[in-house]
């Protein structure tokens, strides 16, 4: 499985959102929550290419976008592929 890593930030509901789905799905992710981090939100914008908001979700190298993008994948019957490829 690919590495998951999710910016988040502890009062976002969508980040909450997108990482019940994750643990629904027992994958593991590694977070960085940019509100106690907030030297790393400076990279969280340059690896989603000018995403700003929480959250932002890569799979390996590939930057999913945040919760609508992670459920849209899953309502598609995409996101198993891409975790696991």
């Amino acid at each position: 499985m690919k590495p998951v890593e999710i910016y988040t930030s502890p009062l976002c509901g969508f980040c909450h959102s997108a990482k019940r789905l994750l643990n629904e799905k027992g994958v593991s992710f590694a977070e960085v929550d940019v509100l106690a981090h907030p030297e790393r939100k400076a990279e969280m914008i340059q690896r989603a290419n000018g995403g700003r908001t929480v959250p932002q979700i890569f799979v390996g190298e590939t930057h999913v976008g945040g919760c609508d993008e992670l459920y849209a994948l899953e309502r598609a019957g995409k996101l198993d592929a891409l975790l696991a490829a």
